[in-house]
């Protein structure tokens, strides 16, 4: 711990208790290590402040100290943006204690919720009272507001709902200097020039900490359908939502994937079996909800839509939830592919997103483009098709030494996928941030126009660099004198 570190640690355990202070190595360790095993910080201590007046103390102390440091939620993160650097040159800065739901109005459809609630809570206060909130993943169990809100998470229903910028009415936040950002209000109109809430919204804490969310919630659930379908190719699956979003606005999620990938679900989790009794080469999840007892049953709907593509031959096979147990079932297959893709190896993943229209052939022209170009490597795409963002990864050889791997060819093979993504006017980065996995291609890809305007913006806000280094943006360079 450097003499500036210890001077902060000091003060916050002075002013708040032994609560906002852990510095014992064993518990701070499962925190400085990301979700996916990839990047392993350093961390002397881990604050813990508990409401919005404890992080404006602490930044403000932080900020007079030059100590950086990290903000976190769940660590639930898959590109290290709440890792902390190896050198220990920063602190955490946990918000898990920042975990009210302060309010919740069905008749306004808005809910304020802090930094450190976890996803699946809302969604189960929304649910009591008549709501819903739009946003799912996988990691619902663990992933907090602040960090779905900092990275502008994605889930598998943007298709009707939007990633969290859509779903995000106002923002609390801190920024680096202590003040405290009060956007919270919900207002229909508010024309005062820049919109700091919404460039807080992506930001990945390296412009403000954010502290608490008003979140938009739509209609609570009737009834849902959920169908598995089995088509011949991307292309198929693309068509054949088409159809389905001219005939309806009620199907929300809309997933792909090939079967390899559900085999290896099927493998590594126990219980769960092929949906289908056929074998077919693509597979797709549909869902669909009903929010009125008028409407018609979305199973029903569903039925009434998949039929014609069945018989046609653009549907090879169809199965519709028959029990609420049975569409659980479904989207345990969808919600634990990264699971299964992380216990089967070393994979390079790529978060990527290109023109709606174009992803069926990339899915297939960019996998075979990698597997040429990388002799024993397998690719697997899969994700939500019709928002153009499918998980491109590309699988390391049979036997390979995941780390030598990951060193000796991890940059070529994802600079190459990024090149073919930037190449098809995509992003390289659709749901999951930047952080410092992907921080120098976002520069070797980006105008430099944006890369200036970005690293202008860190530097009027947080001008020592104190939130989140390393992540997203460095300050710009310092010019030298003439």
């Amino acid at each position: 711990m450097t003499p500036a570190q210890g001077i902060l640690v000091d003060a916050v355990l002075q002013r708040f208790g032994a609560k906002a202070v852990t510095t014992d190595p064993h518990a701070i360790a499962p925190w400085v290590t990301d979700w996916r095993g990839r990047y392993h910080g350093a961390a002397s201590a881990l604050l813990s402040p508990g409401s919005t007046e404890e992080v404006a103390a602490i930044l403000a102390l932080a900020s007079k100290a030059g100590v950086a440091l990290v903000p976190q939620g769940g660590n639930t993160g898959m590109v290290g943006g709440a890792t902390p650097p190896a050198d220990g040159s920063a602190l955490l800065l946990s918000l898990r204690r920042l975990n009210r739901i302060r309010a919740l109005s069905p008749e306004n459809n808005l809910a304020v919720a802090e930094a450190g609630v976890i996803l699946a809570d809302l969604r189960s206060a929304a649910e009591e009272a008549g709501r819903r909130f739009p946003l799912d993943l996988g990691a619902r169990g663990s992933a907090t507001i602040g960090g779905l809100v900092s990275t502008n998470a994605g889930g598998t229903q943007v298709l009707r709902f939007g990633t969290m910028r859509s779903l995000v009415a106002g923002v609390e936040a801190v920024l680096p200097d202590g003040s405290i950002h009060n956007g919270l209000a919900a207002l229909k109109k508010d024309n005062r020039g820049y919109d700091l809430t919404q460039l807080l919204v992506g930001a990945e804490g390296t412009l403000g900490v954010i502290t608490a969310a008003t979140l938009r919630l739509v209609p609570g659930m009737v009834a849902r359908g959920v169908a598995w379908v089995g088509v011949a190719s991307p292309r198929d699956a693309l068509t054949l939502l088409r159809r389905i979003e001219a005939a309806t606005s009620a199907v929300e999620s809309f997933e792909i994937l090939p079967a390899h990938t559900l085999a290896q679900v099927i493998d590594h989790v126990p219980g769960i079996r092929a949906p289908l009794d056929s074998e077919q080469p693509w597979h797709v999840l549909i869902e669909a909800v009903a929010t009125d007892v008028a409407s018609e049953p979305p199973a029903q709907l569903l039925e009434r839509l998949l039929t014609p593509a069945l018989e046609s031959g653009l549907a090879r096979d169809v199965v519709i939830a028959a029990s609420e147990a049975q569409a659980e079932a479904f989207w345990r297959i969808r919600h634990s592919i990264s699971e299964a893709e992380r216990a089967a190896g070393p994979a390079l993943q790529h978060d990527i997103s290109v023109p709606v229209e174009d992803m069926p052939r990339f899915m297939i022209e960019g996998g075979a483009a990698a597997e040429a170009r990388f002799p024993g490597t397998r690719t697997v795409a899969y994700g939500h098709l019709g928002d153009g963002n499918v998980h491109f990864h590309v699988r390391a050889p049979r036997g390979a030494d995941a780390e030598r791997w990951y060193a000796e060819e991890g940059a070529t093979i994802s600079g190459f996928v990024h090149d073919l993504v930037v190449a098809a006017n995509g992003s390289i980065s659709a749901e999951h941030g930047i952080g410092q996995m992907k921080r120098a291609e976002l520069e070797r890809l980006s105008a430099p126009s944006r890369i200036a305007a970005m690293r202008a913006i860190k530097g009027a806000l947080d001008p020592q660099g104190i939130l989140n280094p390393g992540k997203l943006v460095s300050l710009a360079p310092a010019r030298s004198t003439p």
